[in-house]
């Protein structure tokens, strides 16, 4: 019996432009994809192994033409919208108390400083779930077993009695591995709204 939902957060809840960001930073710094050294530095800041000012003199010292603003405004690029109606459908979930609820998201420091910024309700938002875990908090990241592993043994959770939906492929296949249930959620077709509906089967 499913007892614990585990969500990510983009694609999820968050609207995210993934393809329009990563054409928006190539523009930007006139490349045609993303050098190893600039990969490594966006991991570790979604590690939070790398400070917010340290990372964004990476890029100025890499690209001596840009400004602050300009590597603010391009990584935070991806975020969109935060459709209310998600909000009301983890609140009301919440309410019900039904479920042991956990945020599990690859995040950073500058994309929740735009989201608390923009969302009007992301502190009630957060409230809603009992565990809200950020990469860069904890210092792992999905795909990593490590993180999956932490979030069962800080809950003292039961791998199939959890249900974890992601949009990423790669974070469900090292979950499922576990033996947690998972929704590989298409957020061109699918909302999370509709999430026992599609996955009617395991409640």
């Amino acid at each position: 019996m499913i007892d614990t939902l585990i969500f990510d957060f983009g694609d999820v809840f968050i609207n995210l432009d993934k393809q329009g960001a990563m054409q928006n930073a190539l523009d930007l710094f006139k490349l045609n994809a993303f050098e190893e050294d600039m990969l490594l530095a966006n991991k570790n800041f979604e590690l939070g192994k790398i400070a917010t000012n340290d990372f964004i003199g990476f890029y100025i010292s890499k690209f001596p033409y840009l400004e602050t603003t300009d590597i603010v405004n391009a990584w935070n690029y991806i975020l969109k919208d935060f459709p209310f109606y998600r909000f009301e459908f983890i609140q009301s979930l919440s309410r019900t108390k039904r479920f042991k609820l956990i945020l599990l998201s690859n995040t950073n420091e500058l994309h929740i400083d735009w989201i608390k910024n923009k969302v009007d309700f992301f502190e009630e938002f957060k409230t809603c779930f009992d565990q809200f875990y950020l990469s860069h908090e904890i210092r792992m990241r999905k795909p990593d077993t490590e993180i999956f592993d932490f979030v069962l043994r800080d809950n003292q959770l039961t791998p199939n009695n959890c249900l974890f939906i992601d949009d990423t492929a790669e974070n469900t296949k090292t979950a499922s591995k576990l033996g947690i249930h998972t929704w590989n959620i298409d957020e061109t077709r699918e909302d999370i709204v509709d999430l026992f509906k599609i996955k009617k089967h395991l409640f």
